[in-house]
C-alpha cells in the first residue's frame, strides 16, 4: 500500500536513491533531500511495506496568487500505479485557493496534467545546466555587455554541459 504524506520528518538522504531518471547531472541524495526541506509544499509517496519514499511533488508559492510545481517523480518501478496522479491530486488541493498555478513539462507529458484540469500554456525559460546538480559552485549567469548596450546572460547549454562532464572537465 502507498501512503502519502506532506512531511519529511523521518526521511534521510538514503530514502531519496533512483530519482531524477534520465538526468545528465542529477541532483544527489542530500541536495534531493534540500529540494523538499525548501519546498514551500510537498507531498512524498511511501511504499507502506519498505517505507521507500516512491515519489513526490514540490511546489513553491507567494501563498498569495501563485505557485509552480518544479518536481513531480515517480520511481520507475512504480510508475503506472496511479501514484503520480495521487501526488497531483493532493497538491492541486494544497493549492486550490491560489489564482494559478503553473509547471512546465514536455509536449508528450501534458495529457497527463490535462487529465487534472490543467491546460496548455506558452512560456519561458531559462535552464542553467551548470547547476542542474545543486552542487556547482560556478557563478551563473554571467553577464556581458554587448556593443549595442543590450546585456546577454552566458547561461551555460546542456550540450556544454554534457561536453564538460564527458571531458572530465569539473563544475
Amino acid at each position: 500500500m502507498i501512503i502519502y504524506t506532506d512531511s519529511i520528518g523521518g526521511i534521510g538522504p538514503t530514502d531519496l536513491r533512483g530519482f531524477f531518471v534520465g538526468w545528465p547531472n542529477p541532483p544527489s541524495p542530500d541536495t534531493h533531500l534540500r529540494v523538499l526541506a525548501g519546498s514551500d509544499h510537498l507531498v512524498l509517496a511511501r511504499d507502506d511495506a519498505s517505507g521507500r519514499v516512491v515519489g513526490y511533488v514540490t511546489a513553491i508559492t507567494d501563498g498569495v496568487l501563485a505557485a509552480y510545481i518544479p518536481h513531480l517523480e515517480v520511481l520507475p518501478e512504480y510508475q503506472g500505479q496511479g501514484i503520480g496522479t495521487a501526488l497531483m491530486r493532493r497538491m492541486l488541493a494544497t493549492l486550490e485557493t491560489l489564482y494559478m498555478i503553473d509547471l512546465l513539462c514536455d509536449e508528450d507529458i501534458q495529457p497527463f496534467y490535462a487529465r487534472l484540469g490543467m491546460r496548455p500554456a506558452t512560456g519561458m525559460m531559462v535552464r542553467n545546466y551548470a547547476r542542474q546538480s545543486g552542487a556547482s559552485k560556478r557563478p551563473w549567469p554571467q553577464s556581458t555587455r554587448q556593443e549595442d548596450g543590450e546585456v546577454s546572460y552566458g547561461y551555460p547549454t546542456k550540450e556544454s554541459c554534457e561536453r564538460e562532464t564527458n571531458d572530465g572537465a569539473s563544475n
